[in-house]
Order: structure tokens, then C-alpha cells, then sequence
């Protein structure tokens, strides 16, 4: 860092995101993209608003959450629109953690939520997770003012949660904002959206990135009551007011006209989902049940990272990760059934190569 840094930042650990390499061409299964492309009417929408490019785009993205409301049943006003989950989540940890309101999130989860915490420096505890990695909803509840950060489907796991058990964890915590960050809940998951409409401490958190195959155009939402919507536009209009571009806000009109394509999607990201947890159990792998687009796997004979610079040299990406609690696993995206098989069959020769195939 240059000696112009400031002080305040100096012990920031930022975020590593999944490898995007460029020095060959990989089959990526390692940061949970779609491996579908995006609906003929979302290329025809981004095509025709690329000639506006001149013009600002609408910073209240009135076109886009009026679609939102009528998709999610709720009113325009208890929707925010952002570039990517990533921002509304950094929106919401400024907007409702403080020193008197700490962050409490488990421990293994999303790896954005410490780096969003140190870097607004807002306290934070970390919940171990059972031995299973599943998240006990008791954890959460009681023990003072805090706001609760839950990813539904949890990642990288993929566990889900019942709707009564984050009910529970609102009801629990009236005197802070609960987040449920729904990034994978379109693939076998019940959103937590109509909780919003019973509690005013409850913010619901997606994105267009996966089940809507536009991770490169950077779109994200925010549901709750419009207090809360409120709050989020004040810090996204004291720092971006023009946070979402012309054609991204267009391709997500789109995307939601679209919907029945996106949806159909997803149902064969499950299928493939349920083919691969069966192929890869029956080649000795752990499997922890998944909700998301992706799969949390270990294999005795084989070590996480060995396996994952095994695949890598293939020509296969997944993702490790570093951590202690998980270091013996990998997260695999779900890719195409065709992927999925290249992925197995990769799979096989290594185990075979490495004496450990059942």
C-alpha cells in the first residue's frame, strides 16, 4: 500500500473473489454463474438501450421496480434497486448495524459480510455452525440488540432453512433488522419475501446474478416495509445516485417479462443438481444437501485443494476454500447436465489415479 493510505484501512482483508483466468479457456464451475445465457428479450433490451448510453440513467429505476412489485407482490415503494446484492448489503450494514445494533452472522457463510463489517468498522460476532455446517436458528435469538445477517441457502454450503425457522429468528430480534440474503433461493428454496409484509425488521436481499443468468450486468434488490427502503436510499443517494446503468436496469425489465424461460432454467440446474450429488456419493463423496446452484463436496482419499489443482490442471475450475472448519471441501457450480458429466469423468480418472475410487 502506498503511504497515503489511510490508517483506518490499513488491516482491511479484502475479499477474494473466484478466479476469472484468462490464460486459458476453463469449463468454469467455481462462482456459480449461470451456464445458461440470457433470454433473447434481455439481449434485445440491452441492444436498444445501448444507443442511450448519452443519457443518465433513472436513478429511482421506477421501470424496474414497478416489474419487481408486480413479481414479488408487494408495492414499488418496499423495493431498492442496486448494482449487484453485494452493494444493497453493504447499503444495509451501514444503514442498520452501529455499535449499539452489532452484526451477528455464522461463521461459515458468504465471505463479504466481515470485509462489509471492518470495512463500515461495525462490531461483529461469528456463530460457529453445528458439526453438520447447518445453522441453529436458537443462535440468533435473544441476547440483546444486534442485526442478523442469514444467507438462505446459506453458501457455500447450500442448507436451507424452513420460512418457520426464519420467522422465528424476526420474531426473536424486534429490536434489530434481520437480513436474508436470497441469493440461491430460486433453485428449491421458499423466499422469505412475504414475511416482509407481516414484520417491519425484516429485509429480504436477491439478486439477477444466478437463477437470472446476468452475473455481468450487476443487478441486486432489496424487499422490506418502505422505512426500511427508505433508509437504504438514503446512504445509495448520499453515495451513488446513479448506481445502476441504462442497460442493466433494461435487461432486468426483461429478465422478469422473460420469467417462465429463467424458471424452466432453473429446474434443469436442479435435475443436474440431483444427477451429480448422485454420482458423486456413489464415487464415496460427502455431499451436503443443497437448495443453491452448486454443490459443498469432500472425498477422504483426496484432500480439497488437492483435488481442486487436480481438476485445474484439466481444465476444470471449482472453488476452495482456506478456511479451517471447511478446508476438506469443495464448492462445485452446477453447470449444464454435459458439464456436469465432463466434471464426473474428470473426476473419476483422478480418484482413480490417486488409488481412492469406491
Amino acid at each position: 500500500m502506498s503511504r497515503f493510505f489511510s490508517d483506518r484501512y490499513a488491516s482491511l482483508v479484502p475479499y477474494v473473489p473466484g478466479e476469472q483466468p484468462l490464460d486459458r479457456r476453463y469449463l468454469k464451475l467455481n462462482t456459480n454463474e449461470s451456464p445458461f445465457p440470457p433470454s433473447p428479450g434481455v439481449l434485445a433490451a440491452v441492444a436498444e438501450e445501448g444507443g442511450r448510453l448519452n443519457l443518465y440513467s433513472d436513478p429511482d429505476a421506477r421501470a424496474l421496480r414497478a416489474k419487481m412489485a408486480e413479481r414479488y407482490g408487494v408495492t414499488p415503494d418496499r423495493v431498492i434497486i442496486s448494482n449487484g446484492s453485494d452493494e444493497v448489503l453493504n447499503f444495509a450494514f451501514m444503514a442498520f448495524a452501529s455499535d449499539t445494533c452489532p452484526l451477528v452472522f455464522p461463521d461459515i457463510t458468504y465471505g463479504f459480510y466481515p470485509v462489509f463489517a471492518e470495512l463500515n468498522r461495525l462490531p461483529y460476532t461469528e456463530i460457529p455452525v453445528k458439526d453438520d455446517l447447518s445453522i441453529d436458528p436458537a443462535d440468533y435469538i435473544g441476547g440483546g440488540k444486534k442485526t442478523v445477517v442469514i444467507a438462505n441457502p446459506n453458501a457455500p454450503t447450500g442448507l436451507f432453512l424452513p420460512l418457520s425457522e426464519i420467522e422465528k429468528i424476526v420474531q426473536g430480534n424486534p429490536d434489530g433488522v434481520v437480513i436474508v440474503d436470497e441469493a440461491y433461493v430460486d433453485f428449491g428454496g421458499e423466499s422469505a419475501v412475504p414475511l416482509t409484509e407481516k414484520y417491519d425488521n425484516l429485509l429480504v436481499v436477491g439478486t439477477f446474478s444466478k437463477s437470472r443468468s446476468m452475473a455481468g450486468a450487476r443487478l441486486g434488490f432489496g424487499i422490506g416495509r418502505p422505512d426500511l427502503i427508505r433508509d437504504l436510499n438514503t446512504i445509495r443517494n448520499s453515495t451513488n445516485p446513479y448506481n445502476v446503468n441504462r442497460m442493466t436496469l433494461a435487461a432486468g425489465v426483461a429478465a422478469l417479462e422473460d420469467d417462465a424461460y429463467y424458471r424452466d432454467n432453473c429446474k434443469k440446474i436442479e435435475a443436474a443438481r440431483a444427477w451429480t450429488t448422485d454420482r458423486l456419493t456413489a464415487l464415496g463423496f460427502t455431499v451436503i444437501p443443497s437448495t443453491a446452484n452448486f454443490l459443498f463436496a469432500r472425498h477422504g482419499a483426496i484432500g480439497g485443494e488437492a483435488l481442486y489443482l487436480a481438476l485445474k490442471e484439466r481444465g476444470i475450475l471449482i472453488r476452495h476454500f482456506g478456511k479451517a472448519r471447511i478446508t476438506d471441501y469443495n464448492r462445485i457450480t452446477i453447470g449444464t447436465r454435459e458439464q456436469m458429466e465432463t466434471l464426473v469423468a474428470a473426476i473419476e480418472t483422478i480418484l482413480k489415479e490417486q488409488g481412492g475410487q469406491t
